[in-house]
């Protein structure tokens, strides 16, 4: 099924002839923590007036509501408030919107996602919601909860339906959970999409099994620490403790931990919002609490080997607070949210889980032991957590979604490639971050899985993925293209954009990116592209957002940190017409 791909409106705010945001540090500035809509923020009165008094271009019309679920407030002032909408009570989906003010709260312009009004013909369903809950159940294979009227926007039109939340589903792999929306008229699948994303595709799962191939990666790479760590006397506890862990991957590592007792330990970081990771023993847990907690009296955690089952737990555990590190040291976000709560993680998850995952339901990541036949350790390689957990920052944001998703779970479309390329440009740099040299810095994704191509994907010159048949350049069929292939596009630009083109060698990595035309692209260095993504990311996508409205959105982040006759905002724009994704080609509207 092909579903009309929603283009966003153009956006409307005013560029700048001038550097509004400091040269230096090349980064973004620090994002000001969300606020809630419920505290009267004028910011958020503002932007929401605003939204209704400029209806023509928001979208915005009676029997709309609009809830804030993040404020954003740049050093000159300028504030992005972004919100999700309700018509006639019922949740909107495909209606979410950023709207831009200036310093005094004048409007400047909208970033939406849907370019029709969200208003249904009718709303008046001719399903029951046990109706849709049979259908939903039955599509997805598992347990339906119960079924929540909605306004389905994201078709090119509006149509009232409902939302079905069904878990244990066969369909996905663990038993995971599914989304799926009803036509409330018709009783047609709208949509049925996995709640968790798993960095393992069904598509490249089955080719690796056509192809007989076994990922054999390098581990033990260090040997167990000797001493206790952390054993200085506390009159009260908990108090954070000082220890060191010895993973599969990235050898001997420090870790911070919360001491319990004078010979008691766990394994969670109170400097880091509480960041913890937990054992599901097998069991395929999507609740928190229900893992069992790590514990030590040495404040000594792994052996190197997976005999040992806290090893896998300490290259979760330092690949997350490592992201952590990344988004905090980076762009001040304060957590996967940016509210000041730390990340989970739950290692041995079911039995024969070849896969990792970040599951929105459990607000954690996930990661399988291996199925024992293709993968024969946990992914628990670092990059694969910081792609991973860019997840849970894309979902905090712009929420970027596939167009389609096929019956074995294959997810389509530029919205969700995007979101793909996005996870493994953040989650390179916090390899560059982290710059542990067992696990040395680069723009490949996943070179510690054991592949016989040597890595998973690259951002440098995409199509040298064969296995996933990842994509150089745009094209019209990048349209329903599977979300991993088609991520090269945009992570294909921001590698020109940081380095430009042709042959070099980085780190010891030899990478040659081509581009569409010949052309030759000049980089501006990795700091100054990846503060313009995430400024991008957090300011102008929303859940439609496309390759070209990315190439929009980045020019925009552009024009708002260095101008719009800058020598960056040049090359942002030099970046994306060398992966084909131009103003000349930019589809017409509802393709």
């Amino acid at each position: 099924m092909r579903r009309p791909h929603i283009r966003r409106v153009a956006i409307a705010v005013a560029v700048t002839t001038a550097a509004t945001l400091p040269m230096a540090p090349a980064f973004a500035a620090p994002d000001s923590p969300a606020r809630a809509a419920t505290s009267a923020s004028s910011p958020v009165e503002a932007a929401r007036a605003a939204a209704f008094a400029h209806a023509s271009a928001t979208g915005v019309g009676p029997g709309d509501t609009l809830r804030a679920t993040d404020v954003m407030t740049d050093p000159d002032g300028k504030q992005h408030v972004r919100f999700v909408r309700s018509h006639q009570g019922l949740p909107v989906l495909g209606g979410d919107l950023v709207v831009h003010l200036g310093k005094q709260s004048a409007y400047l312009g909208v970033t939406r996602a849907a370019d029709h009004a969200v208003k249904p013909a009718t709303t008046e369903a001719k399903l029951t919601p046990q109706q849709a809950e049979q259908k939903a159940a039955a599509v997805a294979q598992g347990d339906a909860g119960s079924a929540e009227l909605v306004v389905d926007a994201r078709d090119g039109a509006a149509a009232l339906a409902y939302q079905v939340r069904v878990t244990d589903s066969d369909t996905t792999e663990a038993g995971g959970s599914r989304t799926v929306v009803v036509d409330a008229q018709s009783g047609r699948i709208r949509s049925n999409t996995p709640d968790s994303d798993e960095f393992i595709s069904p598509h490249l799962e089955e080719t690796l099994r056509e192809k007989g191939e076994t990922a054999s990666p390098v581990t033990g790479v260090a040997t167990q620490p000797a001493g206790l760590l952390g054993a200085t006397t506390a009159a009260r506890y908990p108090v954070t403790a000082t220890g060191s862990g010895t993973s599969l991957f990235v050898g001997k590592v420090t870790l911070t931990t919360t001491r319990t007792a004078r010979t008691s330990f766990l394994l969670k970081d109170p400097t880091r919002w509480n960041t913890e990771t937990r054992d599901a023993k097998g069991a395929e847990l999507e609740a928190f609490s229900r893992g069992t907690k790590f514990t030590s009296t040495t404040n000594k955690w792994g052996t190197g080997t997976t005999a040992n089952r806290t090893t896998a737990a300490v290259d979760a555990q330092y690949g997350i607070t490592q992201t952590l590190d990344f988004y905090k040291k980076t762009f001040g976000r304060k957590g996967i949210k940016n509210n000041s709560t730390g990340a989970r993680a739950m290692v041995h998850f079911g039995r024969k889980v070849g896969n990792a995952f970040w599951d929105s339901t459990c607000g954690c990541m996930l990661y399988g032991d291996g199925d024992g036949a293709m993968f024969k350790k946990p992914l628990v390689v670092l990059d694969v957590t910081g792609h991973e957990l860019t997840h849970g920052v894309v979902d905090a944001t712009a929420a970027l979604e596939p167009t389609r998703v096929d019956a074995r779970g294959n997810q389509y479309g530029e919205p969700g490639a995007l979101n793909e390329s996005l996870a493994d440009i953040f989650g390179s740099n916090v390899e560059f971050s982290a710059n542990n040299p067992k696990n040395p810095p680069n723009y490949l994704m996943g070179e510690k899985l054991g592949l016989a191509q040597k890595f998973l994907r690259r951002l440098d010159h995409p199509s040298l993925d064969k296995l996933e048949g990842t994509i150089d350049y745009w094209s019209p069929a990048a349209y329903d293209t599977e979300v991993h292939a088609g991520s090269g596009v945009s992570s294909h630009a921001y590698y020109l954009l940081a380095e430009g083109s042709g042959r070099k060698t980085i780190g010891g990595v030899k990478y040659d990116s081509p581009t569409f035309d010949g052309s030759r692209v000049t980089g501006i260095g990795r700091a100054k592209a990846t503060a313009i993504f995430y400024r991008a990311l957090t300011r102008y996508m929303v859940s439609t957002t496309d390759f070209h409205d990315a190439r929009t959105a980045t020019l925009e982040a552009a024009a708002d940190m260095y101008g719009a006759t800058s020598a960056e905002y040049q090359a942002v724009d030099a970046a994306w017409a060398a992966v084909n994704v131009t103003t000349a080609n930019t589809p017409a509207v509802g393709r």
